[in-house]
């Protein structure tokens, strides 16, 4: 473990202690990487020379495009959190599902799945959806446990379905394609949703009491008009969703250029029901503005920590504590995901994501583990950040909107079924990557002997030319090339 000497597990322990004691994860970051860069130079452990490069660090943060697409799918959750989409997707969808048993939670999943894809953040899902569904639920009888179990479980879909701000941040720091990191996410975010529709069907059989179908007064007639609601609803956040992942897929824009897409498209939402207000916008450019000062702050941090880590080999011994793990890829995959789960007891998904993956992703990698894969694996593990007790954010919204009635033990108890169902896609993940690569395989793939070329002036299409015609030269028609043994310092034939 000390192979490579005691300053990477000591910086390793500090940050842990640092981040333990309540302060800012950016500044403690810094604080860590800066600290313990001072103490290498002076033990001459660590070269000043290091340090020379974190001004250029800094400005390629602040200078990295695909890092742009974070405030706008922000933004674009923002605005769709206030400009009642949710609502109307909510109150048509229950009533079209309310006259079965489990008829809500349905509705609850298949809208948080449909808000995942258009806004990207968890606060906006879990918020709103608890607001209207939940007083409805307890209601009409619904299992205090079960109705905010589910209302949090859907609202944390949004950490997998693209355009997850998650997965934006994973692509950033594993150097792939974020378009590459939606695809590999299509797969489980379709699980996700059907395990979480069957544990729901289950239950309706097994306890229908706990989730009773709505009276018919409540829910009305099955008619067009119902269907006309539903469709107002779900056409517009179709189209959005077009905007935002289709372009991405079909190669026609860019994450950052589909994220201001996707802000147009939000804002025509809005004004479509008549909410494209100023103080709207305002609230959502202050929302967005906190939240993009804090993702580059921690960078900046990490970058620091980062920076003196890997200086002093410490990305050395992570790679030698890591890749001696029994099992291969598949134990050193299992260990990892424990790691992560524990940490996201304490860590946001942010701090996670910059701090612990650029430590991983060289192991992953010299392990032969595909980066994508690797990268939804994690993403799809972290969303259990958000719902296992005590610290689970999505527990937190859903207490502050939640009446007296309902008990923060109902909230904790309720999650734990769910968090179990998103454990039990982190094990298919691991065991079966194809749920994963399926979708990056089905790419377009190109088949280098049928490239031709254009070359004007020279008769039209081209083949690519066989290299080695008279003396090694290649052959192009109305290209004349001296053979090489004229060339000056060439060997003379027979030579």
């Amino acid at each position: 473990m000390f192979d490579f000497g005691y300053i990477p597990p000591a910086m390793f322990l500090g940050m842990v202690i640092f981040m333990l004691y309540g302060f800012p994860v950016a500044f403690s970051l810094a604080a860590v990487g800066l600290f313990f860069g001072i103490i290498g130079i002076i033990t001459g452990h660590f070269s000043e020379a290091f340090l020379q490069a974190l001004p250029l660090r800094f400005f390629g943060i602040v200078s990295n495009d695909l890092l742009l697409a974070i405030p706008f799918f922000t933004f674009m959750g923002a605005v769709l959190e206030r400009c009642g989409l949710a609502e109307d997707l909510l109150e048509g969808t229950g009533k079209l599902f309310g006259g079965i048993p489990g008829g809500l939670a349905y509705a609850v999943i298949l809208v948080g799945a449909v808000l995942g894809a258009i806004t990207g953040t968890v606060a906006a899902s879990v918020i709103t959806m608890g607001v209207i569904s939940l007083p409805i639920m307890l209601r009409y009888g619904y299992s205090p446990r079960l109705a905010t179990g589910v209302i949090a479980a859907s609202g944390t879909i949004t950490q997998v379905i693209p355009p997850s701000l998650v997965l934006v941040v994973l692509a950033d720091q594993l150097g792939r394609s974020v378009g590459d990191m939606y695809l590999g996410a299509i797969g489980p975010s379709i699980l996700q949703v059907a395990i979480f529709v069957l544990f729901i069907l289950v239950m309706s059989i097994v306890r229908p009491k706990s989730m009773p179908p709505l009276p018919k007064e409540i829910r009305g007639d099955l008619d067009w008009a119902l269907l006309a609601k539903v469709l107002m609803g779900m056409v517009p956040s179709m189209v959005l969703i077009f905007l935002v992942l289709g372009t991405i897929f079909m190669g026609l824009a860019t994450p950052t250029e589909a994220g201001a897409l996707g802000v147009v498209g939000a804002m025509a939402l809005a004004a479509l029901h008549r909410r494209l207000t100023w103080p709207l916008i305002r609230e959502a450019m202050t929302s967005t503005t906190h939240i993009t000062s804090m993702v580059v702050m921690i960078l900046v941090g990490s970058t620091c920590f980062s920076l003196v880590f890997q200086g002093m080999d410490g990305s050395r011994w992570i790679e030698h504590m890591l890749s001696g793990i029994p099992g291969g890829p598949v134990g050193f995959l299992i260990f990892v995901n424990i790691f992560i789960f524990v940490l996201a007891f304490f860590l946001d998904f942010f701090e996670i994501a910059f701090i612990v993956i650029p430590m991983l992703a060289p192991v992953a990698s010299s392990l032969g583990i595909d980066l994508i894969w690797f990268g939804v694996l994690i993403c799809v593990n972290m969303q259990t950040s958000f719902m296992h007790p005590p610290f689970g954010f999505a527990l937190f919204y859903l207490r502050s909107i939640a009446g007296k009635e309902v008990k923060t033990s109902d909230i904790y108890m309720g999650a734990l079924p769910w968090v179990g169902m998103q454990l039990i896609l982190v094990a298919i993940v691991i065991f079966w990557p194809q749920s994963v690569t399926y979708w990056l395989d089905r790419s377009p793939k190109v088949d280098p002997s049928s490239i031709k070329i254009e070359v004007p002036g020279f008769g039209g299409q081209l083949g690519l030319p066989p290299v080695g015609g008279g003396n090694g030269s290649p052959q192009i028609p109305g290209l004349s090339l001296p053979p090489l043994n004229g060339l000056p310092g060439a060997p003379a034939p027979g030579k």
